[in-house]
């Protein structure tokens, strides 16, 4: 497999990030909002969690953004199995669902961060920024 970061990019110093939100509306804000920050440089977006998996293997992102609640599998799955085979790679929920029960869970699958839509987009950088 290969390793995170591993492809080029303009700025090495810069946190490579998938998207992944099974809104396409979603996707394009987050992607137009992160590239404005300048520091990051987004990779890629996926509307499912398996779609997820194949674009981490395919791209080699340092961090995922992904939603909680998709077809197909659900980021809690996904956040599993990327865990499980890209353990450096870091996993933001980015939902909705601002409740306990989905917090534990989400941390259980492995989520580095949790955090709910609407948040400040300079908690959003920090938090993929953050090691």
């Amino acid at each position: 497999m290969p390793t995170l970061g591993s492809q080029s990019s303009s700025n090495p110093h810069r946190p490579r990030v998938l998207i992944v939100d099974d809104m396409p509306q979603v996707c394009q804000e987050l992607r137009l909002l992160l590239s404005l920050t300048g520091e990051l440089e987004i990779v890629g977006e996926a509307a499912n969690g398996a779609e997820a998996i194949s674009q981490v293997e395919a791209l080699c992102p340092d961090a995922v953004v992904i939603d909680l609640e998709m077809p197909v599998m659900d980021g809690c799955e996904a956040a599993r199995q990327i865990k499980a085979h890209w353990p450096a790679c870091r996993v933001i929920a980015l939902t909705v669902h601002d409740y306990e029960a989905a917090r534990q869970r989400a941390f259980q699958a492995g989520v580095d961060i949790f955090m709910v839509k609407g948040a400040p987009v300079a908690a959003l950088v920090q938090a993929i920024c953050q090691r």
